[in-house]
């Protein structure tokens, strides 16, 4: 009986754990992408990469847990939008104004995605595939 006790003792604190560095993670990223979307306001990258590390590091300690599905929202969140980025830099070089609509687009879906996995951690809730 103990043993029981021990183990969901322990399977609380993991969770716990984990949902921390989610908010801790989705924090750094909403700073981000608050700083993409506000004229004049940008935050560091350094901030986004190390909320990506973060998640990168301990994705792994979520396996088979409802939380798994965060870390994978927030890593797939970042690559799409680097990748995003990346293939419209050439609209910035060509034309000012095309470049700095799809770099507004894209930092409003980032803000999006991660406002709704924020919401969706607080709520316990895992993120869809």
């Amino acid at each position: 009986m103990n043993d029981i006790i021990e183990n969901g003792s322990g399977t609380v604190q993991r969770d716990d754990s984990l949902r921390t560095i989610g908010h801790i993670s989705y924090a750094l990223h909403a700073i981000v992408a608050i700083g993409a979307v506000l004229p004049g306001v940008q935050a560091s990258i350094v901030l986004l990469l190390a909320a990506f590390i973060l998640d990168l590091v301990k994705k792994d300690d979520a396996r088979g847990t409802w939380q798994e599905s965060h870390f994978r929202w927030r890593i797939r969140s970042v690559l799409w939008a680097g990748v995003l980025y990346v293939v419209t830099i050439p609209l910035w070089l060509l034309f000012l104004v095309p470049g700095w609509i799809a770099w507004a687009v894209i930092s409003i879906w980032f803000l999006y995605r991660v406002i709704r996995g924020w919401l969706a951690l607080n709520d316990r809730r895992a993120m869809p595939e």
